[in-house]
C-alpha cells in the first residue's frame, strides 16, 4: 500500500528522468510518466542511422526493467500544478513530490519522431537506405549534431560528399580554441566541407531525410545535395505546464533555485533542458540534476531539511565522437580546459555510445 508523504510523479522519462526515477526507487513511490514504450539514448541515434542493423535496436531500452518498485503511466502530462498531474486522458496523478524532466525535442534523427520503438527503428532504416543512395549530403547546422552526424556518416561511406553549413562564424564558440584546431584538423582529414558565417537563403523543398533534388542558395552560391538533414532548432517541452507554477522563460524554462525547485515550490523539481539553468543543454548534465534532486526528496521523505545544490561547471564539457574513433573532447582542468585525445572520446562514448551503461542502468547487465 502507498504510504502517505512519499509519492513521487516523475514527469518525463529521459536521460534525467531515469537517473531520479532509479535513484528513488528504494526511497519512494515513484510513478513515471511517460509516453514512450522504452527510454531512447539519443546519443546513439545517428549511428542508428547510418548502421541500423547493427545500432538501431540497441538505443532503446524497455521501461519495465527500470524500477523494482515504481511504475510507468504510458500518457501525456496536460497539466501540472502543486498537487499533482492530470493526464492527457483526463486521469490524475496526486503526488506529494513532483519533478518536471521532460527535456527538449530536436529534429529527426537527432531524436525519434514517434513513441513507439518498433516505429523508430522503421523510420531509422528507411532514411538509411535514402541516404545510402546519395553521393552528396548536406548538413543545415554545425553544432554537436551536425558535426556528429557528418563523422557518422564518413565512417560508414567515406567516398560520399558531405557539406555543413552554419551562420556561426566558429565552431563551438566558447570552448578551448585547441579544441576547435584538432576538431577542424579532423574534419578536414575526413573530407568534411564546413561553411561557417553563412546560412540557407530557404529551406529546400525536399524532407528532410529523404532523397531528393536539393538545390539551395547560400551566401549567392548554388549548393546542390542529394539529400539533407536539419540539425538546428531546440524545442523545449514545456508547453503542458502554462505559468500554473512559475512563469516561464521567453525559450520555454522554469525557473529553478540552486536545490532545483521550481521557483516557490519546495517539493516540485525540475531538471534538465527544462530548467533555466545557466548551462549548456546535455544529457550529462540531466543526470548530474537528478543526484541533487534525488538526494532532496529522500531528505525531505525522511523529515530532513534538504540540503543538496546544484552548481553549474565554470568549464563546459563536451564529448563529440566523429564516428566510432574519432571526434574531440574537453572536461575541467586543474588549470582550465582539459583536451581529450580521440582515443577517449572513443572510450568514453564513440564505441558504444555509452550503450553499457544504460544496460547498467536498465538492470540489464
Amino acid at each position: 500500500m502507498t504510504q502517505q508523504g512519499r509519492t513521487v510523479a516523475v514527469v518525463g522519462g529521459g536521460y534525467g528522468g531515469i537517473a531520479v526515477a532509479k535513484a528513488l526507487d528504494e526511497h519512494a513511490d515513484v510513478v513515471l510518466i511517460e509516453p514512450k514504450d522504452a527510454f531512447v539514448n539519443a546519443a546513439g541515434a545517428l549511428r542508428a542511422l547510418t548502421q541500423p542493423e547493427a545500432f538501431a535496436e540497441q538505443i532503446f531500452y524497455k521501461y519495465d526493467t527500470l524500477l523494482k518498485n515504481g511504475i510507468q503511466i504510458r500518457e501525456y502530462a496536460s497539466a501540472v500544478d502543486a498537487g499533482g498531474v492530470t493526464l492527457a486522458s483526463g486521469a490524475r496523478v496526486e503526488a506529494d513530490y513532483i519533478v518536471l524532466a521532460t527535456g527538449s525535442g530536436y529534429p529527426y534523427p537527432a531524436k525519434t519522431r514517434t513513441d513507439s520503438t518498433a516505429e523508430a527503428v522503421a523510420h531509422f532504416k528507411e532514411t538509411h537506405l535514402e541516404l545510402a543512395g546519395a553521393e552528396r549530403v548536406l548538413i543545415a547546422g554545425a553544432g554537436p549534431v551536425g558535426l556528429e552526424l557528418a563523422g557518422e556518416i564518413k565512417a560508414v561511406w567515406p567516398e560520399k560528399r558531405v557539406t555543413i553549413v552554419d551562420p556561426a562564424e566558429e565552431l563551438l564558440a566558447g570552448y578551448a580554441d585547441e579544441l576547435r584546431t584538432e576538431l577542424n584538423r579532423q574534419l578536414d582529414e575526413l573530407g568534411i566541407e564546413v561553411r561557417l558565417g553563412d546560412s540557407l537563403d530557404d529551406e529546400p523543398g525536399v524532407e528532410p531525410g529523404t532523397a531528393g533534388a536539393v538545390t539551395v542558395t547560400v551566401g549567392g552560391e548554388k549548393i546542390e545535395a542529394d539529400i539533407w538533414f536539419r540539425a538546428y532548432g531546440v524545442t523545449i517541452n514545456s508547453g503542458y505546464l502554462g505559468d500554473s507554477l512559475a512563469r516561464l522563460n521567453r525559450r520555454g524554462q522554469l525557473p529553478v533555485n540552486a536545490k532545483l525547485n521550481v521557483d516557490g515550490h519546495g517539493h516540485v523539481y525540475a531538471i534538465g533542458d527544462v530548467t533555466d539553468v545557466a548551462e549548456e543543454k546535455r544529457a550529462g548534465y540531466a543526470m548530474q540534476h537528478a543526484e541533487v534532486v534525488a538526494a532532496n526528496i529522500i531528505a525531505q521523505v525522511s523529515g530532513k531539511e534538504p540540503s543538496s545544490e546544484y552548481q553549474p561547471l565554470a568549464i563546459p564539457v563536451v564529448l563529440l565522437p566523429l564516428g566510432p574513433e574519432g571526434g574531440v573532447g574537453q572536461v575541467p582542468g586543474e588549470n582550465g580546459p582539459s583536451l581529450l585525445p580521440a582515443s577517449a572520446v572513443a572510450d568514453w562514448k564513440g564505441r558504444d555510445l555509452m550503450h553499457s551503461k544504460f544496460a547498467e542502468i536498465f538492470n540489464l547487465v
